[in-house]
């Protein structure tokens, strides 16, 4: 029988097309099963060896995060559509953890980052993890700078956001909340932590002269 050649017989040109090949075949096995999958399964349907793989990507967990990010455009457009004109930073961030944790049953790639399942401590608050949180919430119409929201404040509201769809991805209650349940909890206990930065930035902010002093 005559030996399978790799890459269906049409190699690469250079380092960049082979990663995204490869990034482009993991996203294509986790869309068809939904499931968290290895380096030996994206080698196989590349017809490639396991060490090929390991080239471009030095761990499963690296190679999962490859792919989440590059499939979730589509979500993040979703989403902004979703919350446009909500102009509110708890309002906007309730909404999107509501969406996102339904649409998850859409986007297996998201599921795999916001479960952790890839990794062990970091998945959640990896580099790629924070650019897609970054990303998110910049697409909100909301003014961040005017509600007390500075680069590093942005950060860690982010990694709280991450987490908190995290918890409830992987362990969503029993029952599970209603959407109307879950949107009242979310409203008492983030937007509370929510509102307390914007009052923090606003008490950080000089107030302004009166007419006369």
């Amino acid at each position: 029988m005559a030996r399978r050649r790799g890459w269906g017989g049409s190699p690469p040109v250079n380092d960049e097309e082979a990663s995204q090949r490869i990034v482009s075949a993991a996203v294509d096995l986790i869309g068809r099963t939904g499931a968290v999958i290895s380096i030996a399964d994206v080698a196989e349907s590349l017809g490639v060896i396991r060490q090929t793989v390991y080239r471009y990507f030095p761990s499963t967990d690296a190679l999962l995060r490859a792919a989440a990010i590059a499939s979730v455009g589509s979500f993040l457009d979703r989403l902004t559509e979703h919350t446009q004109g909500l102009e509110e930073p708890a309002e906007a961030l309730v909404e999107a953890v509501i969406y996102t944790l339904d649409d998850v049953r859409r986007t297996p790639h998201l599921g795999i980052m916001l479960s952790g399942a890839h990794s062990h401590t970091e998945g959640i608050t990896s580099d790629e993890a924070m650019v897609f949180g970054m990303t998110m919430i910049r697409r909100f119409d909301v003014d961040w700078e005017r509600h007390g929201y500075d680069e590093p404040a942005l950060r860690e509201l982010v990694e709280y956001l991450l987490r908190t769809m995290q918890s409830f991805f992987v362990s969503p209650g029993n029952p599970p909340r209603s959407e109307d349940e879950l949107r009242s909890y979310l409203r008492r206990w983030m937007g509370t932590s929510i509102a307390a930065q914007i009052d923090r930035g606003a008490a950080a902010t000089p107030s302004e002269p009166a007419p006369g002093d």
